[in-house]
C-alpha cells in the first residue's frame, strides 16, 4: 500500500432493460487525501427485463425470480471481494413496469439488496460523471442507447445545459413498440437542442455501440467515423444470427438488439450531419462510482 493510505472495493449494480451489470472497483486514497478508482471486475447477467416491461407493462414472476437469484449471486460475490459500499440502481425497465416498485421491495426482502429506480435525467447526469468530459472548449453531446430508452444529454463546461430521456431502446425496437410520433418527437427535440449548436461532439455509450466499436476493428482511443459505423451496422445486417454468435462471439442477448441500437445512433449522426462519434466505454455503472466517490470525500 506504498504512496496509498487506504485501499478499499467499492461496487455499482445497474439493473437495466437488456441485462444486469455489476461493476466491483478499486478505490484508492492517497497520503493526500485524494481519492482515485480503477475497474477490478464487472459480471453481467442478461434478464431482459425490458421484454416482460414493454410488451406486458409489468415483470413477470419467472424474471423476478432470476432477479432474486442474480442479486444473491452479486451480494455473494461482494463478499467474496470485501466490498464496503455498493449502489444498486434500475432504469427504463423497471420505471416502465407497473410492479415496479413491488419488484424492489421483494428483491430488498429476499436478498438484503436495497435497488432505487432512478428517472431518466437522474441517468443522464450520471453518464457525464466522468473527468474526460472536462474540457470547457467542448459542447458535448451525449447519448445513451439502452434496451428501453435512449438518453440525450448536452454538457458544456460540466454543466448539463439540456437533457431527455425518450422511450427509444433495441428492445422496444425489436418487439415494434416504438411508435412513429415518437420518433419524430426525437427528431424535434434534436432539431430544436442541438442544431443551433457549433462544433458539438457525440459521445456513444452503452454495449452495442461498445461492440459495434470493437466489430468495426477502429483504433482505441480514435472516433468511429460514420462511414465505418454505416459499414458495420450493413455487416451485421447480413450475417446470420450463428455467425454473429459464434464468428462475433455476439452474446445471444445482443445478436438481436445491436443493429436497432445501432440505427438510434446514426439517426441522431444525420440529423446533426457530423460525420463520427466517440466511444469512451465508460456508461452508467462508472457514474455510480463517481456518486460513491463523492460521498467518500465529503
Amino acid at each position: 500500500m506504498k504512496g496509498f493510505k487506504e485501499i478499499k472495493k467499492y461496487a455499482t449494480i445497474d439493473v437495466g432493460s437488456n441485462a444486469v451489470r455489476l461493476l466491483i472497483s478499486n478505490i484508492f486514497i492517497s497520503d493526500e487525501n485524494s481519492v482515485e478508482s480503477t475497474k477490478n471486475s464487472l459480471v453481467r447477467v442478461p434478464i431482459r427485463l425490458g421484454q416482460d416491461a414493454f410488451t406486458n407493462g409489468i415483470i413477470l414472476d419467472q424474471n423476478i425470480s432470476r432477479l432474486v437469484d442474480t442479486m444473491n449471486s452479486f451480494k455473494l460475490l461482494m463478499k467474496t471481494h470485501k466490498v464496503e459500499k455498493y449502489l444498486a440502481y434500475a432504469t427504463s425497465a423497471l420505471r416502465s413496469s407497473s410492479n415496479g416498485n413491488d419488484v424492489v421491495k421483494e428483491i430488498l426482502l429476499k436478498t438484503g439488496v436495497l435497488i432505487k429506480i432512478i428517472d431518466g435525467k437522474k441517468e443522464a447526469r450520471l453518464i457525464t460523471e466522468n473527468k474526460i468530459f472536462k474540457d470547457k472548449y467542448k459542447t458535448y453531446c451525449f447519448i445513451d442507447v439502452g434496451g428501453g430508452s435512449t438518453e440525450l444529454t448536452i454538457l458544456k463546461n460540466s454543466r448539463i445545459l439540456k437533457s431527455k430521456s425518450f422511450e427509444i431502446g433495441g428492445v422496444r425496437l425489436i418487439n415494434n413498440l416504438v411508435s412513429e410520433k415518437t420518433w419524430k418527437f426525437f427528431e424535434k427535440w434534436i432539431n430544436e437542442n442541438l442544431l443551433k449548436i457549433k462544433n458539438v461532439s457525440v459521445i456513444g455509450f452503452g454495449g452495442n455501440i461498445n461492440k459495434i466499436f470493437k466489430i468495426s476493428g477502429n483504433k482505441i482511443g480514435k472516433p468511429l467515423s460514420i462511414r465505418k459505423l454505416n459499414s458495420t451496422i450493413f455487416k451485421l445486417e447480413k450475417m446470420s444470427y450463428k455467425d454473429k454468435s459464434l464468428i462475433l462471439k455476439l452474446n445471444p442477448d445482443r445478436v438481436d438488439v445491436i443493429v436497432p441500437a445501432g440505427k438510434i445512433y446514426k439517426f441522431l449522426l444525420d440529423i446533426l450531419n457530423i460525420h463520427e462519434i466517440d466511444v469512451p466505454k465508460v456508461g452508467l455503472a462508472d457514474g455510480m462510482v463517481s456518486e460513491l466517490l463523492k460521498k467518500l470525500k465529503s
